[in-house]
């Protein structure tokens, strides 16, 4: 018979506190996302403020120096806290006290107060337009369909089906749902019927855009076809498009020359006239912003050395507002704790910009320090790397290493390159040395620049060429090297020379 018991066992686990594993996640944020936070922290936290100019005071976190804004701040404020809690001699430590103590510390924030007028962030003149004034406003896909729609004298009814059918568009501008599902969906008495929907759907592909509202590439193509004025270009683009789209998708222009029994040059004048179409009509109303590359580590060769240095531009200037870490310790109160909260968030803060940038740099400077040939000769120079080894030379572990090598760039005099970009693993060459595989890809990039262009080389003869240099590549892995190159198959190669 089985029976209950209950124990107690003791065990060891290691755990990351809520702060910890929010300082891993900033760690791996780009300098854009990182600085938009900072930004974002300054809104909220009432004890941290951007630091404007060169003149900053004790408090300022200067991005060419380490731990200034941050020691300077913990400094005053331990120094500030142990003044507040010793207090006077007679306790008038009170808030609000009627003592001559009181009325100097009036004085005093009053004279704070004044100071901080001319430290805050500086604000433009009334009536000036700023920048954000000046940008045009995103119009997006279903805005500028609903907005033809107005213009329209259609029933209720009719407009009430094509608004669904516009509302029921991707970001490319196509209807992926089927019109047997809309029939269900829209509710309306009498009920909808599929050729009412049918109806509602060739009304929306008539706007503008040309080709929206299509339910695949060969009819977003067709409904873009009265564009072409030529009667026979236009017949035969028709005919390419419905009957032999994946000739023209594979670019086969021999192919399409017999399928359709038109000769090759006209053939491929009327291809060029196809490809001029856009394939994604809603893309051009897309509101997606452009991620810039902005680099992290700027790398120079100076005196015949190369150094590292942070660019200043992705640092954030943020800093403690002295003046509001004074009067929260002078008037410190448990009524107030709120405060306190805010107060150590914003030291954590500038503890976690010091150390972010910190660690980027020491893990920059290890980079170079093992890809000098890299920059001294490209990419055929360059060294097997690991993260293990970065870790051992910086003092942090192998996942550290992994999140700030992730979405972070260096400035080179050769290009701009991810962290990334400098860890490969070796590979053996014949003679037992380690070759990376980055090198390798430079190699093939320059057997295929140097090829025949009415004679191209195909994977397996360029893994012939690797073998005969001394390096044992398989043709899947130049297959995938090639493939990372954005360089074409040899069957296009050689026809796009032809």
């Amino acid at each position: 018979m089985n029976s209950m018991e209950m124990r107690a066992e003791h065990r060891q686990s290691q755990t990351l506190s809520p702060r910890l594993q929010h300082a891993v996640r900033l760690l791996q944020m780009s300098s854009l996302d990182f600085a938009a936070l900072v930004r974002d922290a300054l809104g909220k936290n009432p004890f941290l403020e951007a630091e404007e100019g060169d003149d900053g005071d004790d408090g300022a976190y200067d991005a060419g120096s380490s731990q200034d804004g941050v020691e300077a701040a913990d400094a005053a404020l331990d120094r500030l806290g142990s003044e507040s809690l010793s207090g006077g001699a007679d306790g008038s430590d009170a808030v609000g006290s009627s003592s001559a103590d009181g009325d100097d510390d009036g004085g005093n924030d009053r004279d704070l107060w004044a100071a901080d007028g001319t430290a805050g962030t500086r604000k433009g003149d009334e009536g000036e337009m700023s920048a954000l004034d000046m940008m045009a406003v995103e119009t997006s896909l279903n805005t500028h369909l609903h907005g033809q729609l107005k213009v329209l004298t259609l029933p209720e009814r009719d407009l009430a089906l094509a608004r669904a059918i516009v509302e029921s568009l991707d970001d490319d501008g196509y209807l992926r749902t089927p019109l047997e599902e809309l029939v269900e969906v829209v509710e309306l008495d009498p009920a909808v019927t599929l050729e009412e929907m049918q109806v509602a759907l060739r009304r929306v592909q008539a706007l503008e855009p040309a080709g929206v509202a299509a339910r695949s590439v060969g009819e977003c193509l067709l409904l873009q076809m009265p564009g072409i004025v030529c009667p026979e270009v236009r017949a035969l683009a028709e005919r390419i498009v419905e009957r032999h789209l994946p000739l023209l998708a594979a670019r086969d222009v021999a192919g399409l020359a017999r399928a359709t029994g038109e000769c090759a040059a006209r053939v491929e004048a009327v291809c060029d006239r196809i490809r001029r179409l856009d394939p994604r009509p809603g893309w051009r109303f897309s509101s997606a912003q452009i991620a810039y590359v902005v680099p992290d580590v700027i790398v120079r060769k100076i005196r015949g050395q190369w150094t590292c240095q942070l660019n200043p531009a992705i640092v954030p200037k943020v800093r403690l507002n002295q003046v509001y870490a004074q009067l929260f310790q002078r008037h410190r109160t448990a009524a107030n704790a709120e405060l306190g909260e805010h107060l150590n968030e914003a030291k954590w803060t500038l503890r976690n910009v010091e150390q972010r940038f910190s660690t980027i740099l020491d893990v920059a400077e290890a980079i170079v320090k093992r890809q000098r040939n890299f920059l001294e000769y490209g990419a055929m120079a360059m060294k097997p790397l690991g993260l293990k080894e970065i870790a051992e030379e910086v003092g942090i572990h192998e996942s550290t290493v992994s999140r700030v090598t992730n979405n972070k760039y260096m400035a080179t005099p050769i290009g701009v390159f991810e962290l990334k970009y400098f860890f490969s693993r070796a590979m053996i060459s014949a003679n037992g040395s380690a070759c990376s595989g980055t090198a390798i890809r430079g190699l093939i990039k320059d057997i295929i620049e140097a090829e025949r262009p009415d004679d191209p080389l195909s994977d397996a003869e360029i893994t012939r060429q690797l073998g005969q240099q001394g390096l044992i590549v398989a043709r899947r892995t130049v297959t995938k090297y090639r493939q990372m190159l954005k360089i074409e198959a040899v069957e296009r190669r050689r026809r796009h020379a032809a």
